[in-house]
């Protein structure tokens, strides 16, 4: 499965970063972004 993974603005929360990626790199993110305080808003890819 893919998801899509947007970084977040700390002012705004707008999204300042857009990446798609598999289960295990989603997992590395949120571990890395746990420990820095990164924001990430992740969803599932949709097939078009």
């Amino acid at each position: 499965m893919r998801f899509e993974i947007l970084r977040l603005d700390d002012q705004q929360g707008s999204a300042t970063d857009r990446l798609i990626a598999d289960a295990e790199t989603v997992r590395q993110l949120v571990a890395d972004a746990a420990l820095t305080g990164e924001r990430l808003y992740i969803r599932p890819c949709h097939n078009a």
